[in-house]
């Protein structure tokens, strides 16, 4: 049996000497435990050094991808081709189908292999003689260095760690700043206040202070340079009449200073910017067209990285530099911010607050795209990026115009919305519910109407008959008894009719039979 084993300092082929000893795979690592007991199982047949770092790579790509390449070719024609009839071990299978198929050799590729290639790994100095150890070792030092460049498409344009810092310095310089021109400003007020309210750019503030210094020297000195005319005219005018106190030569050769500082740092700042811009369109130029030099720098540098940058969600790239306010959000359950560092991107700007949230979702999904294709691509035009950002530019416009389109049916067509009437409605006092008293229904309402009427019509004609007998009474006429008689008994006639013909309820009926008891009585009784 043959074994093919790979370095990285060339190709090795051992022949196997006693093959029965490598049916015990437990206890074969005790085969090698020496280099004396290694040249017992194997012995080195033939070993093709690489020529150097760059064959050393090509030949190890092929291998990772499980390709044969022209090196191995030629020598497992030559070597292995006259023991065609013995076996041959590979370390990987894919690369023993390979050879099989087009060599024609047979290739094994077992547990067995795997703890032979385990030990010639460990004896490698003892069975390769003519190669010393210090070469070795820088050849594999050498070749994981190549190996890592080649896998991870390293390029000098790509190192984003240049940006981070720009950005990063950037900032800090843009923090000095503001503090030595309040300074300035505050100094320089107590001598000349009002060229701080005439003169509002802090770079020509610093530049005006510095060429005249001393108040005084405005009515003789020429600004024209530095300032307008209209401008050079009022702080003149204003120098004659200043309000300030006076300050020592040595005041004012402190405050030049400090404003020699300051156009320094502006104009240093001003070429850190320029850098940063170059930088960032030669790394990222497809994110530098979606959100602008300074949000995508700000975001790669809180990344840590363009790849890392890259294996974020277009959500987590939404809210990049809002972490404090997410989590504080979901810990008192209320609404989640919508927007981070994208938030000071040129698009989101643009839009109203009603649609800062849309555009920034959106923004975030182009530039998670675009952030991905920069890292990992290896075109460095813009074109995707500059697609991206018209399509986001369109949206922002459909959504200012209020022109959504419908998500169904063609989507050509504007949605429709019914135009809005305002119909006012007055409602008027409704009394039934002050009522607590029940409810009668409308029959027995007209019952008890009814039963008024008669009881009035009965008492009108009681009061007429007695009317009339008090008049007769005074006239001095004996009254009749039997008229008197036959009068009752007509009404009683009358009663009775009317209470036949209108139906009564039990309450009415009773009060009825109390009455005709009680004329029953007064009638037995003046009988």
């Amino acid at each position: 049996m043959l074994v093919l084993f790979e370095t990285a300092a060339g190709y090795a082929i051992f022949k196997v000497l006693n093959e029965k000893k490598l049916q015990e795979v437990d206890s074969l690592w005790k085969e090698f435990e020496t280099p004396e007991k290694a040249n017992k199982i194997v012995k080195l047949k033939h070993f093709e050094k690489f020529q150097d770092t760059t064959e050393a790579l090509a030949a190890s790509t092929a291998l990772v991808e499980g390709k044969l390449s022209k090196n191995l070719k030629k020598i497992l024609k030559k070597i292995v081709a006259k023991d065609a009839h013995e076996q041959l071990a590979v370390a990987d299978a894919k690369l023993g189908g390979v050879i099989k198929e087009k060599l024609n050799l047979s290739c094994i590729h077992s547990p067995m292999v795997t703890e032979l290639m385990r030990g010639i790994r460990s004896q490698i100095e003892g069975l390769i003689t003519g190669l010393p150890s210090r070469e070795m070792a820088a050849m594999c030092l050498g070749l994981a260095h190549s190996l890592s460049r080649y896998k991870l498409k390293f390029s000098p344009d790509k190192v984003d760690t240049m940006i981070i810092q720009a950005i990063s310095l950037l900032d800090d310089l843009d923090k000095e700043l503001n503090n030595y021109i309040m300074r300035c400003r505050e100094w320089y007020g107590w001598h000349f206040p009002e060229l701080g309210k005439i003169i509002t750019d802090n770079l020509t503030y610093c530049k005006c202070v510095r060429k005249v210094g001393d108040r005084s020297n405005f009515a003789s000195s020429d600004v024209s340079d530095i300032l307008p005319e209209e401008i050079e005219e009022d702080v003149k005018a204003a120098a004659e009449i200043s309000m300030g106190t006076e300050v020592s030569e040595e005041d004012i050769n402190n405050i030049i200073h400090l404003c020699d500082q300051v156009i320094e740092i502006s104009e240093y700042r001003t070429q850190l910017y320029d850098y940063l811009k170059n930088r960032m369109m030669a790394i990222a130029p497809n994110l530098t067209v979606m959100v602008g030099e300074l949000v995508g720098a700000r975001l790669i540098a809180h990344a840590g990285s363009l790849l890392n940058l890259a294996k974020h969600p277009a959500s987590t790239v939404q809210l990049l530099g809002a972490e404090k306010a997410l989590f504080r959000a979901l810990k008192t359950k209320r609404d989640t911010p919508k927007f981070g560092l994208i938030y000071h991107a040129s698009l989101v700007g643009q839009s109203n607050t009603k649609n800062k949230g849309k555009i920034s979702r959106m923004l975030a999904a182009k530039t998670a795209l675009t952030i991905r294709y920069d890292a990992l691509g290896e075109n460095t035009s813009a074109e995707m990026g500059a697609e991206n950002r018209l399509k986001v530019e369109t949206r922002l416009r459909l959504l200012e115009e209020r022109g959504i389109r419908r998500i169904s049916g063609t989507g050509k067509a504007l949605a429709k919305a019914d135009k809005y009437q305002n119909k006012s409605e007055v409602k008027v006092f409704d009394p039934s519910g002050d009522s607590t008293l029940p409810v009668v229904s409308k029959k027995r309402k007209i019952q008890e109407v009814d039963e008024q009427d008669t009881e009035v019509a009965v008492k009108a004609k009681k009061f007429k008959a007695e009317m009339k007998e008090g008049a007769a009474v005074e006239d001095g006429e004996p009254v009749k008894k039997k008229k008197k008689k036959k009068d009752k008994e007509k009404q009683a006639e009358e009663e009775v009719v009317m209470s036949e013909e209108l139906p009564t309820s039990p309450i009415t009926e009773n009060t009825e039979k109390k009455k005709k008891k009680k004329k029953k009585i007064k009638d037995e009784g003046e009988d």
